[in-house]
Formats: C-alpha cells, structure tokens, sequence
C-alpha cells in the first residue's frame, strides 16, 4: 500500500500557530452533528445500541437501520455499547460521519458500570464485594416484590418466600444472621434499602390478616415498587462497599436503581408490557382416604380398650363414613389470576431528559371466594443539564399503591391438612354454611371474616451538582418518603357457631401506620490525575429525620353487619394503641480512592456516626473500612499468561460497621395511660449506657478471566464478626418487667465461600451464556460468656450456630409398646429441657443458582435452577395419630400395629402416654429430616418478531414460569418454608412487549 504524505506550506503552518495561541478555541467550538451507522461484521444494522458522549449523560440511539445521529464537540468521545458486543470508544475530533462496525464480545470487565452507593465503579476496578442484577432478569417475572426475582441469583444472598399469598414479606438475609435479636421482620439483621439514592424503612407493617400475619413476614413496603420499572439491583456485602453507610450498612445494603431516560436530540420512545396467567399450588400432600381413616379411628379405640361415643368420635357416629372431601382442593385448591400492564414513554432533548413509566398488577387468590391483590405504581425520572455540563438536575419520583383483600387464614391451609375426610358438607342444602352440631366448626365460616390492607407510598429525590472546576464538584441529595398504610377487619356474626358463641358480637378491628422520613446529604467530589495516580475522594454528611404513628382500634357491638366497619355505629369502642416515635440520625463520611498504573487500586471509607436510639453519651460512633486490589494481570511478567488467563485479580478488605436495629426510645423510663382516668403505669426500665452493635469483616477474594474473559470465575472467603450484641436481657418476673434493653457480651461469627462462574459463546446467530453461583456459609456463636446461667442457656449454644434446635434422642418405636422411645428422657411426663442433647442446625448450608440463556435469531430461552442444602423438620399430621383429624398416607401405612411390629411410626391411640410421646418425638431428632431442594425457578421463552418494517423497534412474545418443578425429600407443601404456609404458587404468564 502506498503511504501519501503532504507537506505544509508556510500559510497552513501560520493557521496551526494561531490555533494554538488562541488556547479557548477549541472550547468556543459549537457542537455540530455527528452522525453515522452501526453493523455486526455481517453488515446487519443494529438497532437500539447506545451513544453516549463518555463522561456525560448525553446520548442517543440507533433506528431501525442503525443510523444515529448526536450533537457534539470536537474534543468528545463516542462511547457506543450494545449487550453482546465490544464497547468501542471513538474520538469525534473533526469526524462528522461514521461508519462503525461492532465485534461481539460481552465480557469487558471495564465497562460494565456498578452502583457503589455515593460513587460509582466498574468490574475491573472494584474493591469490594458487589453483587448486581439487572432489568433482564427482573422485569418478566411475576412477581409482587422485587426481591423475590433474586432467589437464586447472587451468591451470599439469601432470599426466603415465606408465602404463596401476594403481599408478604421475603425474609431477606446478605452473609448471615449477624444478630441475636430475630423475629418475624427479621429484627436486627436487615439490609439497608435504598431506592434511587433514598433509605426507605424497610420493617414489615403488622396485619390482622391471618395471611399476612408477622410469622408470615407481614406487608412489605417494598411492594409498593414496580418491578418493571427497576434498571438494576446492587447489593453490597463486605466492609470496603458497606462501611461509607456506617451503622446503618452492617448487615449489607441493597441499592435500587429506576430505569432514566438518555439524553440527546431523539424521538419520543414508547413501551409497553402486558401479561396474564395462572397459578396454583405446586403440590398437595398423600392423605389418606375415607375407608382407611374409618380404619384409623377404630383402630385407636381398640388399642386404647375404649369405647367410641358421640361426643369423642362424632366422625364415627354422627358424620357419614362414606363421605368423602378432599379437603386440600377445596379449601386452596383454586386456579389463580394473574395480570400485568407496564406502559412507558422517554423523550427529551440534548439538556433535558424524561422517563415515565406507569404499572398495573392483578392476582386473585387459590382460595375458595373473591380474595385479590391489586397494585398501581407510576415512576417518574427528570433529569437536566446545563449547555457548559456544570450544572445538573436528577429528579426521581415513585409512587404506589397496593391494596390486599384478604381474609383471616392463619390456620386456613392447616385446617385442610387436618380435617377429616368424611368430615361434614361445608353448605346445607339451603346453601347457607352448615353448622351441623357443636362437633363441627365449619373452615369456611373464616372466610366471612375479611380483612382489606392498603398500602400508599411516595419515595421522592433531588439531587443537584455543579462542577466548580474541572476537578471538584459539589452536590446536594434531598429525598422524602411518606407511607400510609390501613387495614380494616370485619368480623361480622356469621363468623362464629351459633351454638356454641350465641354470646358473642360483631366487630371490626382497625389498624393504621404512617411513616415519613426526610434525608438531606450535601457532598463535595474531586477527581484527578497526577501522570500514573488517579484520585477520586468526597466528603459528604448525612441529617435524616424519621416518624412514625400507630392508631389501632377496636369496634364491638354493631346492630347490622352491613354497618361494621364504622365505627360511629359500633357500641363500644377501644383503642389498643395510639403512639408516635421519632428516629433522628446525622453522620460525616469520607471516600479516597486511589488508582495507580491501571493496576493497583486502594479504597477508604470512613463514617461517623450519631443516632437518637442511645443515651446521650453513647450516641457516636465511628466507623471505616480499608480495600484493595491488585490486577495481575496488567504485570508484564503475567503477559506470557494472556491468551489463556486473561484476568487475574487479587483484593480484600477489612473495616467495621455498627447497628442500631433496635427500638426507639430504649434507653428511657416509659410509662403508658390507664384507661379512663389520667393514670399512668410503667411499661419499660431505663438503662441509658447500651451503646452501638459492632460488625467487623474481613474478606480476600481471587478473580480470573480465561481465554479474553470469556470464562469468569470469582472465588471469596468473607469472615464477620458481630460483638457487643443488642439484645433485650430477661429479668426475674418479680421486677414487674420481662427483660431491659442491654449490651451482652457476646460475639457472633459468620464465614463462608462464595463462588461465581460464568461464560459466554457465540457463533453466528447462535448465543450462549451461563452462570454459576455457589454459597457455603457457616454461622456460630464465637463467645458468650455466662451463656448457662442466662436466660439464653436452653436456646444457643457456644460453638454451634444461632438458628438450631436442642432436641431430644429419638431412638425408635419400641417393638412392645408401639411408643416412640428417647435417650434418657423422664417417663413421669415432665419435659425437662436438660434432656435435649442433640443439637440439630437448621440454617442453610449451601445455596446457589445455576442459569442459562441460549439464543437463536430471534428465538431466546432462559431458566434458572435454584438449589438449598439444609435440614428442617420434617412434616407430619399436626394431631396425635389416632385422634380426630387425618394422616399422611405413608404414616399410616407404616404404623406400629402389634407388639413385636418393627414400625418407624408410633401406634394409633388417644390415650396420654400416646400423646406425651407424640409431642416428645415433635421436639426429637426423630422428626427432621433433609428439606434441601432443587427447583427450577424460572423459565422463559421468547420470540422477537419481524415487524421492524411497522415502525416497531421491538415486539417480543414471551412465556415465563415460575415454580415449576421441585426435587426434594421434604414431604410437605414447600421445602422453602416448611410448615402449613401457603407454598409459592407455580405460576405460568404470557405476554408480549413492544418498544417503538
């Protein structure tokens, strides 16, 4: 090829001369209009690949026949990405037409953006431990809660569904329980949630309803959140990521980014996503039929030497003994709904840019009548600019309602696990509920009482920034939040048997919450570069005011059941509670950041901290974390190593994080009203020098990329340590007070692996990606000085983990008597729990996911499997074999039936000794058992069709299931959660969503 060179003549050499002298000329340039066309190496246009002026929000994106176009200086550069394809970065200088060819590669570590909280980062440069899932993985599910879409999805990251029934709270843990305090919302070990740079009170709301009663999880704020509308998920683990949110981040925190429009001159985009489904109980249980229930209960009187009378075997001698009612399809047995319409528009101009999206979802229940989920949401995002980049504006606003029509069925689903098959008609021939006798409580007369829950939330926030130099900018985040949350449960007369609650009156019960929290968090940013040294420091503070108010109360005695619920028209009524509690915190952080030769990074944070929930002088605290990381694989000595290990990174961290996870106001003396009067009477001891829990982590981790990353593997081992625990210490009933708010000396510890392996393949039109993810915690408590003269003695044990059980020995069915037997137990019927030697670990040890996508053309398939090791108690009858009620299939066809009989469950009888032995064997190691599980969690397939020459930048038919198989040993409803809980529903959805 020959090279052409020109030379300059003497005039061109005075026109560069000038250009440089003029110094500002270059920045007086105006933008022009740089435009161009994007293809993959078999020059086919790609449409919806984003163009961004790198370091700026301005951007765009390419049309259907991949052309853009963008206004722009010289001095910019291009960053075009597009998912599957290399990150190019083009300098504009005085190029106004491109033509721009993308190799497909999705494994830049360097320009896969990460949320770190006040700053952001990439994969390659990262100290610390950061999980992320985005808007692909999220947004299809059919699901009411955000958090539900990440079962199975990051290591280290625990998320339990507690319920089959819409609305309830995941139990949601990051690394393990760090805390001795626990209880339905998970008191003391939960994350932080922040939602478009806003810290949201993420504590269940009680319920009267049954069904989202607090064993259950309770309602969730976080319901109020579309999940459609969520760009990504971050969660933060270790102590470099956590500890720049001091206290309040000691047990991770969870980062929520709504999707944002782009800038640039474009059209206005639409979208829109609609859905319906079916769901339903996954399984239901092998109970025994009629015949071999009549079987049972004459059985028991047999062995028992006892004669069957009406008022202790109604189901022999009063019900029919030919009837039979699978009670389990009827009581929960119903086909769900489901519903979902997600609409969406983004616009604007080069400086001012909108999103707007608004949702809808609808699910009815499996349960027998009209009980149903509903929730609107609408999410607003408002960014601007100034032409000169100084200046710039965010507003995001999202705002949600849910409303829960449920009714009172926290026994519904075990009831259908207990009643006997031949048990009455729940309906007369009249068609009213058939109160038969006094024998017999009809499960459906719950369903009368109905309870109605609606939740309204307002998360809003500012921020502002202006670069006063080049290098330092400072900025002002504001947000709001505001939740008002209200349940009413009517309980009308019906509800009861008229013969045996003839006395009894109709009433409502009313519970109200309103939350409101205000957050101001000014902080200046500077950023250089001094040759190899990149510097990246800010300093910020943090002043947040919470309240919160509880109005509960009760109506009795209405005169028509068509006026309960207003309480002027009730006879009486009372009011259970009536208080208000103010949570005040304020903090100084600090970041520095330190990057050299692209390949030696080190990070510092530091907070200080101060929180109204302490006495005055144990109010401050101080908090920091030390990371870094070492790239490897940029010393030339690794270089001979790249074409196979083309990624090596070593980095760690160590700091310290505080919680405050306790109630308002423990430190005082608190008295409440007595009724009436104007008395007083106290309710809580004081004890003004409990100060703050103390976290420290510790993490190493080893990540490596093979044959140009296309295989990833990131290996961590994390230890944390919580002391100083913040528990309530019981006191001597004689006190007058059950326990007083204190520090114990205690220390729990948390370690474990956490592994990821993931890799990617193209060929053509074919594409393949996969991901691994593997956790192996291990949880005990380190120290506990004084543990066996403490309140504590017969529920933790040094050296085991927090969530185990003491049980008994079990040793068998004796041959002879056909009872359980026990290692050293007392046979005089006294429970001493002394006798409970084995120590039976019940927390998860071993989860992860596994998901796969393979795409062809326009054809996508994508699942996830989920899979737990752990152990948990086994499901068995919830009476005593032999009483009124039914049994498992399988119990009973290996019951003890003579002396001699070697049986692995006990004889049926209604005598004590039968039933002390029962609950004995209940508490033993006899009853658990392996509940781990694989199951596939999800699974998705799409088509995109060809319909781009409509106008349309996409439109994708897609099918998405959920739940929909289970491996497991674990015989009850759900290995998740055992228990009699509604199960995760299977759900199936299809839809179709367009972009134009």
């Amino acid at each position: 090829m020959k090279i052409l060179t020109t030379r300059l003549t003497g005039a061109a050499w005075i026109l560069v001369c000038l250009y440089w002298a003029t110094g500002n000329l270059l920045w007086a340039t105006p933008q022009q209009t740089v435009s161009g066309t994007i293809t993959d190496t078999e020059q086919n246009p790609i449409p919806g690949v984003s163009i961004r002026l790198l370091n700026s929000n301005t951007g765009t994106q390419t049309d259907m026949q991949g052309a853009f176009s963008i206004q722009a200086l010289p001095s910019d550069t291009l960053s075009i990405s597009y998912l599957g394809f290399k990150t190019l970065r083009l300098p504009v200088a005085n190029q106004i037409n491109f033509t721009i060819v993308l190799q497909q590669d999705i494994t830049d570590l360097g320009e896969v953006t990460i949320n770190a909280g006040y700053y952001n980062t990439t994969r390659r440069e990262q100290t610390g431990s950061i999980a992320r899932v985005t808007a692909e993985e999220i947004e299809r599910q059919p699901v009411t809660n955000p958090l539900a879409a990440l079962q199975g999805r990051m290591p280290g990251v625990s998320v339990v569904q507690r319920s089959g029934v819409p609305g309830n709270a995941p139990a949601v843990q990051i690394r393990g329980q760090n805390s001795l305090r626990s209880g339905f919302n998970n008191s003391g070990n939960r994350p932080l949630y922040i939602i478009d740079g806003v810290p949201i009170d993420s504590d269940p709301l009680n319920s009267f309803s049954g069904l989202t009663s607090p064993n259950l999880g309770g309602i969730d704020p976080l319901n109020t959140l579309n999940p459609a509308a969520i760009e990504r998920i971050e969660v933060l683990k270790d102590a470099d990521a956590t500890a720049i949110y001091g206290s309040r981040g000691a047990n991770g925190v969870i980062l929520i980014t709504t999707k944002k429009g782009t800038g640039g001159k474009q059209k206005t985009r639409f979208n829109a996503q609609v859905y319906t489904g079916v769901g339903e109980v996954p399984r239901k249980l092998d109970l025994i039929k009629t015949a071999d229930y009549i079987s049972l209960r004459q059985e028991a009187f047999a062995n028992d030497g006892a004669r069957p009378t009406e008022t202790n075997a109604p189901d022999l001698l009063l019900w029919d003994t030919d009837r039979y009612t699978d009670w389990q399809e009827t009581l929960f047995g119903a086909t769900a709904q489901t519903t979902g319409v997600n609409l969406g528009v983004n616009g604007g101009s080069t400086y001012t840019y909108y999103n707007l999206s608004l949702g809808y979802q609808q699910e009815t229940s499996v349960f027998p009548g009209d009980f149903k989920y509903n929730k609107l949401t609408a999410t607003l995002s408002l960014n601007h600019r100034s032409s000169d980049e100084r200046f710039k504006l965010q507003l995001s606003t999202l705002i949600g309602r849910d409303t829960n029509r449920q009714f009172d069925g926290s026994s519904f689903v075990s009831t259908a696990l207990s009643l006997a098959p031949n048990a009455p008609a729940l309906y007369t021939d009249d068609g009213e509920l058939n109160w038969e006798d006094s024998s017999w409580t009809n499960p459906l007369a719950t369903l009368y009482r109905e309870s109605q829950a609606q939740v309204q939330q307002l998360i809003s926030n500012l921020s502002l920034s202006y670069s006063i130099t080049p290098e330092l900018e400072a900025k002002l985040s504001a947000g709001y939040t505001l939740l008002n949350s209200d349940e009413l449960v009517k309980q009308p007369l019906q509800f009861y048997n008229p013969a045996l609650w003839s006395f009894v009156s109709s009433r409502s019960l009313h519970i109200g919450a309103k939350r409101q929290s205000f957050i101001a968090e000014p902080q200046l940013n500077y950023r250089n570069s001094f040759g190899k040294f990149n510097l990246d420091a800010l300093v910020g503070a943090t002043l947040q005011h919470r309240a919160t108010t509880g109005l509960n109360m009760v109506g009795i005695g209405y005169a028509n059941d068509q006026l309960l619920g207003n309480l002027a028209a009730a006879e009486q009524v009372v009011v259970t509670d009536n208080t208000t509690q103010e949570y005040a915190y304020a903090a100084a952080f600090g970041r520095v950041g330190l990057r050299y030769a692209h390949k030696y990074y080190l990070n510092l944070t530091g907070r200080r901290d101060g929180s109204s929930r302490f006495g005055p002088s144990r109010r401050l605290a101080t908090f920091g974390a030390l990371g870094g990381a070492w790239i490897l694989s940029e010393e030339h000595w690794m270089q001979a190593l790249t074409p196979v290990l083309s990624f090596t990174k070593l980095r760690g961290s160590y700091g310290s994080a505080g919680s405050d996870q306790i109630g308002d106001y423990g430190y005082l003396d608190t008295y409440s009203a007595t009724p009436g009067g104007g008395g007083l009477y106290p309710t809580q001891l004081t004890n003004p020098v409990y100060s703050w829990e103390r976290n420290r982590k510790l993490e190493l981790a080893l990540e490596l990329g093979f044959w140009n990353d296309k295989v990833r593997l990131n290996t961590s081992w994390y230890r944390n340590r919580s002391s100083n625990q913040l528990v309530g210490y019981n006191l001597p009933a004689i006190t007058g007070f059950t326990n007083v708010q204190a520090n114990l000396d205690a220390t729990v510890e948390n370690t474990g692996w956490e592994f990821e392996a993931a890799t990617q393949m193209h060929a053509e039109r074919f594409s393949w990606q996969a991901s691994l993810n593997v956790s192996i915690p291990k949880n005990r408590l380190r120290s506990f000085p004084g543990i066996e003269e403490s309140a504590y003695a017969n529920t933790y044990k040094v050296g085991e983990p927090l969530n185990i059980q003491l049980l008994y020995d079990y040793t068998g069915v004796d041959p002879e008597t056909g009872l359980y037997t026990f290692v050293d137990v007392n046979e005089d019927g006294v429970y001493n729990l002394d006798d409970r030697v084995v120590v039976k670990d019940l927390t998860r040890t071993l989860f992860g996911g596994f998901r796969n996508q393979f795409t062809y053309g326009r054809v996508s398939l994508d699942f996830l499997w989920e899979f737990v090791v752990q152990d948990g108690q086994q499901y068995y009858a919830s009476g005593v074999p032999g009483r009124l009620g039914t049994l498992l299939q399988e119990d009973y066809d290996r019951r003890w039936q003579g002396p001699g009989d070697s049986a692995s469950f006990q004889k049926l009888s209604q005598g004590l000794d039968a039933l002390r032995s029962y609950f004995r064997f209940q508490t033993s190691a006899g009853s658990y058992t392996d509940t781990s599980f694989l199951r596939l969690r999800t699974l998705g397939l799409s088509y995109k069709l060809p319909l781009e020459t409509l106008g349309l930048t996409t439109c994708t038919v897609f099918m998405q299931g959920q739940n929909l198989f289970t491996l497991t040993k674990y015989r009850g409803l759900d290995p998740q959660a055992p228990g009699t809980s509604l199960p995760a529903l299977r759900m199936l959805t299809a839809g179709l969503k367009l972009n134009f």
